[in-house]
C-alpha cells in the first residue's frame, strides 16, 4: 500500500485496486472511557484493521460539530471535535495509520455547514444584502409579509427546505436554504469564497499527511439561480435539469479540486458520494480530470438475485469503464441498513435499502447472514476498489429496535418521530466479553452512546477471531488472497457460462469466482481447484445456495 509521502510508483493509483475501511469514529472504539469513539480509541486498534488485510481507511468527520447530523453539520473544518480529540491525536493517528501501510481518508462536507459556524452566525448578524449572507442562500419569503417559503423545495430530512431568521432587529426576516437539517445551511457556490476557502481545507489536510477524502453529497452543491420551485420532480434521485442535484456545474468545482490534488506528490485522491441513479451520468464525475471514484450504490441496492446483481455489475462496469475509471464496490454504509438484515428479507420484493423500508417484513438472519458471507467474495472479487463499513466483517446485522429515547438521527424528529432512520447502523461494534460495552469502552462507562444488543457477543471480535470459520476470518483470508492474486484488483471480467441463478466469471490471470442464488446446488467444472468459499461445499463438491466460491482457473 502506498501512502502520502511514499516515493512508490504505485502511489500515484493504488486507489484503483483499494480496500477501504470506512471508520464511523463515534462508534469504532471509545479509548478515553466517556462511552464515545475517539481517535485514541482507533489507534489502538490500527493493528487490527491491518490484520483484517485492508488498504486504508476512511474516517467520518471528526471536526467541532452540535451533533445534530452525526457530525456532519461542521463548525469548523480544521479543527477536531473535543470528544474524538486534539489535532496532535489526529497527525499522530495519520502518522502512525502511514507506519502500519494504511491510507487514511478524511470526509469533507462542501454543500453545508453547522449553523454554529463563523460564517453563518456571521450571517444572521449583518442581516439582509450583506457580503456575510451572500456565502448562503438567503431570499426574501414569498406572500403579503414574506411569511411563505420562497420555493416548495423540501429537506432530506423531512419538512421545508428553508428556515425564516429573526433578523438584528427582532424582526422575522429572510429564509434561508438547508437542503438537509435546519442546522445545516447551504452554502452558495457561486460566491468565489465558497471555492478558495474550500481549496484551503484541502491543503490543510493534505499538508498534515492526509491521503484524500470522501465527498459528502458530492452531486448538491449547485443550485439553479433563480431556486424554481420542484412541482413533482422531488426526490434524493435527480431528474435531468433538476434545479439543485446533479447540475451541470457542480464539475467545474471537482475540476478545480483535482488540480489541487494533483499538485501533492504522490497525489491526493477522491471517492464522490454522488446519489444519482443514471450510470451514464455517474460517470461523468470521474472524468479523467475530475474525482477519481464515486460510489457504486446501483450494487449497493440491488436484491440479492443473480439477474439484478449481474445487471449492476455489467452496466457499472460499462459506464465507469467508458470514462477509464473503476468500479466502487459497497454493501452498507453509515446511511442504509445493514446487508445482513437487507438480505434477510425476501428478496423478491424489495422495496429499499433502510431501516424503514425493512420494519415489518419477516426477516432470516440466518440467512441474511449466508448471504453476507457470499456477497462478500463476490464483491471483493469483482473488478474496482472496495468500500467495507465498519463491522460488516463481524457480520452484524441492523439493530432494528432501540429505544425510541435514545435515537438521534434527524429524520426521527423531523418526520415527528414516525421514520427511525439510520441509528440502527451506527451502533458501536463488540471488541470482546460477554455483555456491553463488549470491549468498546471500559466496563465501568455502561452503556456507550448507542446501546448495544447483548446478543452481540456472539458477534465481537474476540469470539470470531477464534472460530476459524467466522466470517471476520473468511474476510481476513479473502482480502490476503485478493492482495496477492494478479487477477483481483483493477482489471475486466469475462461472464462464463452459468445457469440462470447463479453467476460466474473469469478474471485473468486464472481466476473464476461463481455464487449459486439457487437452492439446487450449483455442479463446478471437473477437476475446479477451490480457493477459498463461503461455507462449505456439498458432499459431492457443488455449491449450495447463497454460497460463493473462488477457483483457480486454467483457462
Amino acid at each position: 500500500m502506498s501512502v502520502a509521502g511514499s516515493s512508490d510508483a504505485r502511489a500515484h493509483d493504488w486507489w484503483r485496486s483499494a480496500v477501504v475501511y470506512q471508520i464511523y469514529i463515534r462508534s469504532f472504539a471509545d479509548g478515553d472511557g466517556d462511552g464515545n469513539g475517539d481517535i485514541a480509541g482507533l489507534r489502538s486498534r490500527l493493528p487490527y484493521l491491518a490484520e483484517l488485510g485492508v488498504d486504508a481507511i476512511w474516517i467520518n468527520p471528526w471536526y467541532p460539530s452540535p451533533m445534530a447530523d452525526g457530525g456532519y453539520d461542521v463548525a469548523d473544518f480544521r479543527a477536531i471535535a473535543p470528544m474524538f480529540g486534539t489535532m496532535d491525536d489526529a497527525e499522530a493517528l495519520i502518522h502512525e495509520a502511514h507506519e502500519a501501510g494504511l491510507g487514511v481518508l478524511l470526509d469533507i462536507v462542501p454543500n453545508h455547514t453547522s449553523d454554529q459556524h463563523a460564517w453563518f452566525r456571521a450571517a444572521l448578524a449583518a442581516g439582509p444584502g450583506s457580503a456575510e449572507r451572500q456565502r448562503y442562500i438567503f431570499r426574501p419569503g414569498r406572500g403579503a409579509n414574506g411569511e411563505e417559503p420562497p420555493n416548495d423545495w423540501h429537506s432530506v430530512f423531512g419538512g421545508e427546505a428553508w428556515t425564516q431568521v429573526k433578523e438584528p432587529d427582532g424582526r422575522p426576516g429572510e429564509w434561508y436554504l438547508h437542503l438537509f437539517a435546519p442546522e445545516q445551511p447551504d452554502l452558495n457556490w457561486n460566491d468565489p469564497r465558497t471555492s478558495q476557502e474550500f481549496d484551503d481545507i484541502l491543503r490543510f489536510w493534505f499538508d498534515r499527511g492526509a491521503d484524500g477524502f470522501r465527498i459528502d453529497v458530492a452531486h448538491s452543491l449547485i443550485k439553479q439561480d433563480d431556486l424554481p420551485d420542484l412541482g413533482d420532480r422531488f426526490g434524493l434521485l435527480p431528474s435531468l435539469d433538476h434545479p439543485h442535484w446533479d447540475r451541470d456545474e457542480v464539475h467545474d468545482v471537482y475540476r478545480r479540486w483535482r488540480r489541487v490534488a494533483d499538485s501533492y506528490d504522490p497525489p491526493r485522491i477522491f471517492v464522490g458520494e454522488a446519489w444519482i441513479d443514471d450510470p451514464e451520468r455517474m460517470a461523468r464525475y470521474v472524468r479523467p480530470d475530475e474525482l477519481h471514484t464515486t460510489f457504486n450504490f446501483v450494487f449497493l441496492e440491488a436484491p440479492w438475485r443473480a439477474d439484478a446483481m449481474r445487471d449492476a455489475v455489467t452496466r457499472s462496469l460499462a459506464e465507469q469503464g467508458a470514462v477509464g475509471a473503476p468500479v466502487v464496490w459497497v454493501l452498507s454504509n453509515h446511511d442504509v441498513a445493514r446487508h445482513a438484515s437487507r438480505f434477510a428479507r425476501d428478496q423478491r420484493d424489495v422495496a429499499g435499502s433502510n431501516l424503514d423500508d425493512l420494519l415489518g417484513r419477516p426477516a432470516d438472519l440466518g440467512a441474511g447472514l449466508r448471504r453476507a458471507r457470499a456477497a462478500a467474495l463476490l464483491m471483493l472479487a469483482l473488478p474496482g476498489s472496495v468500500y467495507l463499513y465498519q463491522g460488516e466483517e463481524l457480520g452484524l446485522p441492523e439493530v432494528e429496535d432501540l429505544p425510541e429515547d435514545r435515537l438521534t438521527d434527524p429524520t426521527w424528529r423531523r418526520s415527528r418521530q414516525t421514520v427511525r432512520g439510520r441509528d440502527g447502523c451506527r451502533v458501536p461494534i463488540p471488541w470482546s466479553g460477554d455483555a456491553p460495552p463488549f470491549g468498546f469502552s471500559s466496563d465501568d462507562v455502561g452503556s456507550p452512546w448507542l446501546p448495544q444488543p447483548p446478543s452481540w457477543s456472539d458477534h465481537s471480535v474476540a469470539t470470531l477471531a477464534a472460530d476459524p470459520d467466522s466470517i471476520l476470518n473468511l474476510y481476513r483470508t479473502a482480502l490476503r488472497l485478493r492482495r496477492h492474486h494478479p487477477a483481483l484488483g483493477d482489471g475486466t471480467l469475462r461472464w462464463l457460462e452459468a445457469p440462470g441463478d447463479a453467476l460466474m466469471f473469469a478474471r485473468q490471470p486464472g481466476f473464476a469466482c461463481a455464487t449459486n442464488f439457487a437452492s439446487t446446488p450449483l455442479e463446478l467444472p471437473d477437476g475446479a481447484r477451490v480457493l477459498l468459499a463461503s461455507d462449505p461445499l456439498t458432499a459431492h463438491g457443488a455449491v449450495p445456495r447463497d454460497t460463493t466460491v473462488w477457483l483457480e482457473a486454467t483457462h
